[in-house]
């Protein structure tokens, strides 16, 4: 770039066509290299907008996936109660059928008692 740069310094008139030339085709890939470097930097723009908007949809998901997480955390917990609650009331109940068999037991011994003395009047009574 040095001929451009001294050409810009002389005169038109004592420029020669050469030199002119020269200048031209420097001017020439100055402006091709400031094009290409234009182009990149609006790329680069492109990009980091991406960047920001796929930033931005993340940071949306992520709390979308917190508020589910928290979402499942509550279900989880009032179904624990539930099943919790259920068991207590199966074992209540478990109790009772225990309780009830113990009576029922106890009923048919005695009801086999009553049966058994009651043969036996029967058969003293015939001999």
């Amino acid at each position: 770039m040095q001929a451009a740069e001294e050409n810009v310094d002389k005169p038109e008139e004592l420029t020669s066509v050469s030199d002119a030339l020269q200048g031209w085709r420097e001017a020439e890939r100055a402006a091709a290299v400031a094009r290409r470097g234009r182009i990149a930097a609006k790329a680069a723009t492109a990009a980091a907008e991406d960047a920001e908007a796929a930033a931005k949809a993340t940071a949306v998901a992520a709390r979308a996936s917190l508020d589910a997480a928290t979402a499942a955390e509550t279900s989880a917990k009032r179904t624990a109660e539930s099943a919790r609650i259920a068991a207590e009331a199966a074992n209540a109940d478990l109790a009772d059928a225990d309780a009830e068999l113990a009576l029922a037991d106890i009923a048919e011994i005695e009801g086999k008692a009553a049966y058994g003395r009651a043969l036996k009047r029967a058969s003293e009574r015939q001999e």
